[in-house]
């Protein structure tokens, strides 16, 4: 998972808001998460193998003017988001996430979203 982090956290700016990975990282439940990025937003698995588990809220850009939104799929594996806060503050969009973590979330299972069903 570090390796993971630092890399993330040394992406350029042009790819991934560094503030934000930077507000992420300081917060130790999503921290704990594994984490990715694509066109711009911070997503986070339980797991650490694809298919990434579905099931946690991801930060996404909102403006341009380092505000963002909080989007969660409506349900797991399903294909359209609800959004749970926008036009926030990185800080706010890392709390606003940490807030809505299911209960026992973390640390990241090295594995599959199926072996995260398992264990249930």
């Amino acid at each position: 998972m570090a390796a993971k982090w630092q890399v993330v956290r040394e992406m350029d700016a042009n790819l991934i808001d560094t503030a934000l990975v930077e507000a992420a990282y300081a917060n130790p439940a999503l921290r704990a998460l594994f984490p990715l990025v694509s066109h711009g937003s911070l997503q986070f698995s339980r797991c650490t193998r694809f298919p990434w588990s579905q099931d946690l809220p991801s930060i996404f850009p909102y403006d341009g003017e380092r505000h963002f939104r909080v989007r969660r799929l409506h349900e797991p594996r399903g294909s359209g988001r609800e959004q749970i806060g926008g036009a926030v503050t990185a800080d706010e969009a890392v709390e606003l996430v940490a807030s809505h973590l299911p209960p026992g979330c973390g640390p990241a299972l090295d594995g599959t979203p199926d072996d995260l069903e398992s264990l249930s």
